[in-house]
């Protein structure tokens, strides 16, 4: 009986850390681009001291070795590939904001926001916002 006890326990444990990897963030997500279509990159996104973070990981378009030359500071032509361009978004009631994302394309940093759609765990918004109020909403893709 001791025994059924724990392998129950142990499946319970399981089937919600299952629920809460889906109902976060953290993983690899496919960028889109909202106004072409097109596939970026996959972007990793994690966790570090509490708040979110992500960096890319694959580059899916024609130019695998860019740099980003037109960044600014220590960024200034580093490598696409591996350079961390969401940085600090902590959570408030399932959405991670107050942080930045970087576009590497023009070197423009934007504020952040993020969150998961209701009932689509593997649809990720992300929101860039200009200090201007104008914004742009991507949806990347969870992937597997």
């Amino acid at each position: 009986m001791k025994y059924f006890f724990f392998s129950f326990l142990a499946v319970l444990l399981c089937i919600g850390n299952l629920h809460s990897q889906n109902n976060s963030p953290v993983g690899v997500w496919k960028s889109v681009d909202d106004k072409t279509g097109e596939a970026k990159s996959h972007v990793e996104v994690y966790q570090k001291n509490g708040k979110m973070y992500g960096k890319i990981v694959k580059i899916l378009t024609d130019k695998p070795n860019a740099k980003c030359d037109d960044c600014k500071g220590d960024k200034k032509g580093q490598p696409v590939m591996g350079l961390v361009i969401i940085e600090g978004l902590q959570e408030s009631e399932g959405v991670w904001k107050s942080g930045t994302i970087l576009d590497p394309q023009n070197g423009s940093v934007y504020g952040c926001s993020m969150w998961l759609e209701a009932e689509k765990s593997n649809e990720l918004k992300v929101r860039g916002k200009h200090w201007t109020g104008i914004y742009r909403t991507q949806t990347w893709f969870r992937v597997k």
